[in-house]
């Protein structure tokens, strides 16, 4: 019987699917508007501009009273100033009468200062007698005053455009009365799995089947970018399945499939891709995760994941990522690497670019993978250490550079 495999005939390294990858993505263009309750984690897409000061008025930074600081010369312990309080003064309330010399006005923290004080003294340097208030210190002019415009002008740019939305930012745009603003759109990533054998979660496993976990992990790693994952029904190995489930994906920017890339008859995924599509590569020369593909099907990307899980979530973390957080308009959160020793000998293969899983404990790095096929290879990792392919053997005790999932 003659044999359906179909072997790979030559694969790419590492390093020229990233520029291919690359080459191809471009930054979502779209742009939506949200309210500022649903804006943590978005892009800014253009700047956010101050209509008003912030604050729109000159405030009291403390309780205490409002002075004129010339007032306070000399003022000490051994040798109080007296001045005649002539008003208080409350959050959310305009003052009344003015600060002149000899008087002062009650404040509490954030209320608006009096016309013609320009100190406030906090209550606990003072004492107050009926309308009199000795006060125990000096004072300098400005002090414990937050000055009208102080954090932001009108007119300045409050928040960049590009800016990620997070507490802080979303606080800043919120000072300057803004309910809404407007944000790139979330990149769509249609997630189909394949295969004859898969199932999802919660049905009965029949002899021969496997529960989904690539539409499950490829959603995880999609929202974490930033990106909407829409996961579809999957497909079975046939052109005629692969084909319909393609068509009925909802409208999406990215198609991620999981399963059907590798050299097997039923592998069938690269036949779609090419008969509707552009395939740029088909094969990484890494470990695990050689059956990658990557093309176009229209104005949609694809990425052609293996089936195996371990081999889908790690290409998807060093892969996927980096292109879908382009996508998103999300700055690389750049996660420093950890220096450790590695804990036991680990034997690579040689001419791939290995991506090796390990798990950090007593201060070493334990090697955690065991298969493709294993999802425990990842889910009891924290990351991983790269083995470049010219490299065979790495010996216990050597230093190695661990970067984090």
């Amino acid at each position: 019987m003659s044999s359906a495999m179909r072997p790979f005939q030559s694969t790419i390294s590492i390093d020229e699917a990233r520029r291919l990858i690359d080459e191809a993505v471009r930054p979502i263009e779209r742009v939506e508007r949200v309210t500022l309750l649903e804006a943590r984690g978005r892009v800014l897409a253009g700047p956010a501009v101050a209509g008003v000061d912030v604050p729109p008025f000159s405030r009291a930074a403390m309780d205490g009273y409002a002075v004129v600081a010339a007032d306070l010369a000399g003022a000490s312990v051994e040798a109080p100033v007296r001045l005649t309080c002539i008003e208080r003064v409350f959050t959310g309330q305009m003052p009344t009468r003015a600060v002149t010399r000899g008087t002062c006005s009650e404040v509490a923290t954030g209320a608006p200062m009096p016309e013609g004080a320009d100190a406030v003294v906090m209550v606990e340097e003072t004492g107050l007698s009926g309308d009199e208030v000795r006060f125990l210190a000096a004072a300098r002019a400005g002090q414990n005053i937050g000055r009208r415009g102080q954090d932001i002008q009108a007119g300045q740019v409050a928040v960049a455009p590009g800016a990620e939305l997070n507490a802080s930012r979303i606080g800043a745009l919120a000072a300057l009365g803004l309910t809404a603003v407007d944000v790139y759109a979330r990149p769509r990533v249609a997630i189909l799995a394949t295969g004859n054998e898969i199932v999802s979660p919660g049905a009965a496993l029949e002899p021969g089947q496997l529960y989904d976990v690539n539409s499950f992990t490829l959603a995880t790693v999609v929202a974490e970018q930033g990106c909407t994952p829409l996961v579809v029904r999957a497909a079975a190995d046939t052109i005629e399945d692969l084909t319909a489930a393609i068509e009925g994906c909802p409208a999406h920017d990215v198609l991620v499939t999981s399963g059907g890339t590798s050299v097997g008859a039923r592998d069938l995924v690269l036949d779609v891709l090419k008969a509707r599509g552009t395939v740029l590569f088909h094969g990484i020369a890494v470990k695990p995760g050689k059956p990658t593909a990557f093309g176009r099907l229209g104005q949609a990307l694809v990425f052609g994941m293996p089936g195996y899980p371990t081999s889908c979530l790690s290409n998807a973390y060093i892969l996927l990522a980096p292109a879908l957080r382009k996508m998103a308009h999300i700055a690389d959160p750049g996660r420093p690497a950890i220096r450790l020793p590695l804990a036991s000998r680990v034997v690579s293969t040689a001419g791939r670019h290995q991506f090796y899983s390990v798990r950090i404990a007593g201060g070493k790095a334990m090697p955690a993978f065991k298969a493709s096929g294993d999802i425990t290879s990842m889910s009891q990792a924290d990351g991983y250490i790269e083995i470049d392919s010219e490299t065979e053997v790495v010996e216990a005790g050597t230093l190695v550079d661990v970067k984090f999932f």
